[in-house]
């Protein structure tokens, strides 16, 4: 569900190469030529002014003390979407009379924005990560090493060696995919003890350790490093955590997404101008990412309020998703429910059976339950304008993984994720 980036892509680039002594309706031609190319909504251009150059008439224009040039070459360059850059050169190009005008394909990688409520980028990691880690050693059982997760309601740890150095991350997802772990975290923690007595008792016969299943090379970041570059790394690498090391490579603490919200939340908005005669508004730049509508994910996980729990399963199944939108007749969000939703509520009696059925080890269990019976009722919503600053704080308040973006008859449109609000941000 991740959207289509906000920052990198393709572009285009236009140089204008025109003398300083052109001119345009008894303007200076470069006045005249930003001053279109603002009017039509161009994202931004720079003016350059030569020291020396010489044209189609090969006189040479220098800057040098002797010889001070009232005509020096001057070069214009604008970036921006291939839609704008056409406009650009339909209003441009007829007021170029003696010039070069130049074209060409680029892929932008990064445009910032003065309006955005940017990261606090220069912050260093040390100042924000959390020191209390729960960790784990690479000879540790994988049973044990589940059991720890369980008494700590921790769904990653770092591995460490005898050095305290770290070698790998263990989360919960390694040990469904490599050590046969029957459900995640999430759903293990709402499950009553006979069950999980069970889960143990089959990790106890396997001979794996820790160091077997773990994700490794660990990605990690340096304790005095900005948070700028170990966001832009997590959002890259779609992470939720970095195990956070000193300058010999031991473990001093975790830098979470949720760290790095917060931080977002707290800093301080840049005003825009306000719009007026003497300072009109001015257009977004290339595809600048200010609001959920710009950056949602079209793609919902969803069934209807009625959807029966072989909907509901199969759903869960086909989207790759762990959480569904339920939504009513008219397509309004009314509630969320989760994989551990339907375990936990479906009842005793088929409680096993959409376990094995989760895994993909069996029919689904047939039940009177419902979307609407086994959701969490209330969704968090917002308008596609709302923020992105605002949206995560709605969401860190609310404690909320997902925020649905609804249009004004509250039907959902899109949606914003931690994942893909950390991209927006780091990489606006």
């Amino acid at each position: 569900m991740t959207p289509e980036s906000v920052i990198e892509q393709k572009a285009q680039r236009v140089c204008i190469y025109i003398g300083e002594s052109d001119r345009w309706r008894g303007r200076s031609l470069y006045t005249a030529i930003l001053e279109s190319l603002k009017a039509k909504g161009l994202a931004g251009a720079t003016v350059t002014r030569g020291v020396a150059g010489f044209g189609a008439h090969s006189r040479i224009h220098t800057a040098a003390i002797l010889r001070l040039s009232a005509d020096l070459p001057l070069k214009i360059d604008v970036v921006d979407t291939r839609e704008k850059i056409a406009i650009a050169l339909e209003a441009i190009t007829p007021m170029v009379r003696e010039g070069l005008i130049t074209l060409e394909d680029i892929e932008v990688v990064r445009y910032t924005h003065r309006y955005l409520n940017p990261l606090p980028a220069d912050k260093h990691i040390s100042e924000i990560m959390t020191r209390e880690v729960i960790t784990v050693s690479g000879d540790l059982s994988i049973a044990a090493a589940w059991e720890r997760m369980l008494e700590h309601l921790v769904k990653a740890m770092p591995v460490i060696n005898d050095r305290g150095e770290v070698v790998g991350m263990l989360t919960d997802e390694d040990l469904l995919n490599r050590a046969g772990l029957q459900q995640r975290l999430a759903v293990a923690e709402r499950l009553d003890a006979a069950i999980l007595e069970e889960e143990l008792e089959k990790l106890r016969t396997s001979p794996l350790k820790v160091a077997d299943v773990m994700s490794q090379p660990a990605i990690t970041a340096q304790s005095d490093e900005h948070l700028g570059s170990a966001a832009d790394r997590m959002a890259k690498n779609g992470i939720k955590r970095l195990p956070v090391v000193d300058e010999s490579g031991k473990l001093v603490g975790v830098l979470s997404r949720v760290d790095i919200l917060r931080q977002v939340m707290a800093a301080e908005p840049i005003a825009e101008p306000k719009a007026g005669p003497k300072a009109p508004r001015e257009s977004a730049p290339i595809k600048v990412a200010r609001t959920v509508g710009e950056v949602m994910s079209p793609e919902i996980p969803m069934v209807h309020q009625h959807a029966s729990m072989a909907a509901i399963v199969s759903e869960l199944l086909e989207s790759g998703s762990r959480r569904l939108i339920v939504v009513d007749d008219e397509g309004r969000p009314v509630g969320l429910i989760s994989d551990a939703d339907v375990v936990t509520r479906v009842g005793l009696a088929h409680r096993r059976g959409v376990l094995e059925a989760l895994r993909r080890r069996g029919k689904i269990p047939a039940s009177g339950a419902t979307a609407a019976d086994l959701m969490s009722p209330g969704v968090l919503t917002a308008s596609p304008d709302t923020s992105l600053v605002e949206a995560a704080k709605q969401m860190l308040a609310a404690q909320r993984k997902w925020l649905v973006a609804v249009d004004a008859q509250g039907k959902a449109l899109g949606l914003l994720d931690r994942q893909i609000l950390l991209r927006a941000i780091t990489m606006g």
